[in-house]
């Protein structure tokens, strides 16, 4: 009989140990797939932090051009940065907020609003850290985007669009300190400022109402000599790359002549207790392959004595040993088959909800003062795949293949004289005396 055939009428004849066999197979293969959903869910999340938090670093130096900061900008380490213009900048046609308390000594006529307005030239104005870390918000309208480069829009603060009755489209005039140059930029946003008027008195362009945000090249246009940049913040992905990037900058910049800063402190928070999470899954992988072959070639181990007088008889008939350790091997691989099919199933009804129980605990972290409360991560996607599925297959097929190979060494020293002696036509013992101490005497 062929051994593949005599492999599927083992099984069915004994359906039990099918059924225990079926059991366990089925709990290593959705462990084991458990496993690679999670790292792999947990890899996902992990490069949607990296864009969305990643690691700011700020450059400052004395003289730093906008040129300049774009070409560092512009480095493949960076995903998106953002270069501050800070200029002060006059009102035209509208009034700017002062201070409600007197200024010591007076002012003179015709300055008291001359440079009233913090202007602060911008390309991105989410990465602002009042803007990301939420403590300053929209109102209404939008930011400053990379976008708006060389458009004369702005985003004001509400105090000022209050006292003017300003709102999102609307246009005012603006005019640089020297009253040289000015600029008509497009209301595109509104912001809130949460801090409170001084209670001294202080110039109007440092009142938080006169703050206002325009793209950079509006900034530009109203710079009385040449415009420099305060700092530009570079958001890489990881904290390794931040020695990539100090190198870069020291070829762009200079050795030595600039500060450079790293906030990595959310990234730590959210990224790496994913990382920590991805390893924890990839180790559980392992040991529930080992241990998955451990105790499959133990079952087989105890199959094999259990069929020794089976074995024997096919042994005596002609069969080859090899074709023993087949029929053995295909037993185990057929249910393995079918255990990956269930456990592939079960990961697609029940894996989104234990990868969120896993991935999901670092949302429920107090918000610190260097981190945004929303980051942007969308929740973990736990799906079931075909490679997750094919890697679990090829598990369970090698550890089929160990757990029968290893033990099935034995059938190869097998002889079917000795298997069918021991086992139908047991050797009778040898009788022994009960004297210990030499023969009985005679009785006289």
């Amino acid at each position: 009989m062929n051994f593949v055939k005599r492999a599927g009428t083992s099984l069915g004849a004994r359906k039990s140990k099918t059924a225990a066999l079926l059991a366990i197979f089925l709990v290593i293969c959705t462990l084991l797939l458990g496993g690679f959903l999670l790292q792999a869910a947990a890899a996902r999340q992990e490069a949607d932090a990296q864009r969305a938090i990643g690691v700011d670093v700020t450059v400052r130096k004395e003289g730093l051009t906008p040129a300049l900061a774009d070409r560092l900008g512009g480095s493949a380490l960076v995903h998106r940065y953002n270069a501050e213009v800070a200029v002060r900048a006059g009102a035209q046609g509208f009034a700017p907020l002062t201070s409600r308390v007197p200024e010591p000594g007076g002012t003179a006529a015709g300055k008291k609003d001359k440079g009233a307005l913090a202007v602060n030239g911008v390309r991105d104005s989410d990465m602002l850290l009042p803007f990301s870390y939420g403590s300053t918000k929209l109102t209404a309208g939008r930011g400053i985007t990379p976008e708006d480069a060389g458009r004369d829009v702005a985003v004001i603060e509400q105090r000022l669009a209050d006292k003017n009755r300003l709102k999102v489209g609307d246009t005012f005039r603006i005019r640089s300190a020297d009253g040289k140059r000015t600029s008509a930029p497009k209301i595109v946003g509104i912001f809130q400022d949460p801090a409170q008027e001084p209670t001294t008195w202080v110039a109007p362009n440092e009142l938080p109402g006169n703050t206002l945000y325009v793209p950079a090249d509006t900034a530009k246009k109203l710079t009385s000599g040449t415009a420099t940049v305060r700092e530009v913040v570079l958001r890489i992905g990881s904290p390794d790359q931040a020695r990539q990037l100090h190198v870069e900058a020291e070829h762009l910049l200079g050795k030595g002549g600039f500060e450079f800063h790293v906030n990595d402190k959310a990234y730590k928070d959210q990224v790496l207790p994913i990382q920590r999470v991805g390893t924890f899954a990839g180790l559980l992988v392992r040991v529930i392959a080992l241990a998955g072959a451990l105790i499959l070639g133990l079952i087989v181990m105890l199959q094999i004595r259990e069929r020794r007088s089976e074995f024997g008889v096919l042994l005596a008939m002609g069969e080859k040993k090899w074709k023993l350790m087949g029929q053995h091997l295909v037993e185990v691989a057929a249910v393995a088959l079918p255990a990956v099919a269930i456990a592939a199933l079960a990961g697609s009804l029940g894996g989104q909800a234990a990868g969120e129980a896993f991935l999901s605990h670092q949302d429920d972290e107090p918000v610190s003062a260097t981190r945004a409360p929303d980051s942007g991560i969308a929740p973990p996607a736990v799906r079931v795949e075909a490679a997750d599925v094919g890697k679990v297959a090829g598990i369970a097929l090698g550890m089929s293949l160990v757990s029968t190979v290893v033990p099935g060494i034995g059938i190869l020293r097998l002889h079917p004289r000795s298997i069918l002696t021991d086992t139908e036509w047991p050797t009778p013992r040898r009788r022994t005396s009960n004297r210990r101490h030499g023969p009985r005497k005679p009785i006289p």
